[in-house]
């Protein structure tokens, strides 16, 4: 269903698109061409900030919203969701936020106040909450990476290379919301692994 939210604004959906009859696009959302939305997919752009404005929640080229996906905003902020990437059932991705091209987000994750980088894949029942992961950043199941997130020092002076094998490691510093200081630390180590999407 494509409706406008009480102050008129309607979403914009590319005619290559495909919504299904049961998902929900509400207010300010943009979808670009060949995009999917699946059955039960919400995606709301409904809230204003405090002088009453309120950015889009826009979807890009290619990319593939699964049944129950949820994408909402606090309080009018952006949501950008990159091309060619793939968010899967159940997941939840609120406001403020940026996923970047080519990108996984696995079943019933949680993206909250955060950017996801170019080619990052973030497993299944994982949250990332308050910070910024870079490019083909991997977040194995189950791990909640946050403000507490210390990244290897090889990672935090240049990214990794999208053919490279991800790092599959125990979080070892991103940048985070209200701080830029960068955490130092050995009690983490990564190891090199290719996951098995």
């Amino acid at each position: 269903m494509i409706r406008r939210n009480p102050r008129g604004d309607k979403p914009v959906v590319h005619e290559s698109a495909f919504v299904d009859p049961t998902a929900i696009i509400c207010s300010r959302v943009i979808v670009n061409e060949n995009v999917f939305i699946g059955p039960y997919a919400v995606i709301r752009a409904d809230e204003v900030d405090a002088s009453g404005h309120m950015e889009p929640i826009v979807i890009g080229a290619h990319s593939n919203i699964q049944d129950g996906v949820v994408i909402h905003s606090k309080s009018g902020a952006a949501v950008t969701i990159g091309e060619r990437t793939s968010i899967a059932h159940r997941a939840i991705v609120h406001g403020p936020c940026t996923v970047g091209d080519s990108v996984f987000i696995g079943f019933n994750s949680v993206l909250f106040n955060c950017t996801v980088g170019e080619g990052c894949v973030v497993r299944h029942n994982s949250v990332v909450d308050g910070c910024d992961l870079p490019l083909g950043f991997y977040v194995p199941s189950t791990q909640r990476i946050g403000p507490a997130l210390i990244l290897p020092a090889s990672q935090r002076s240049q990214p990794m290379p999208l053919s490279s094998p991800r790092m599959s490691c125990a979080p070892t510093t991103l940048s985070f919301r209200g701080t830029s200081a960068l955490k130092e630390s050995s009690e983490h180590a990564c190891s090199p692994a290719t996951p098995n999407l």
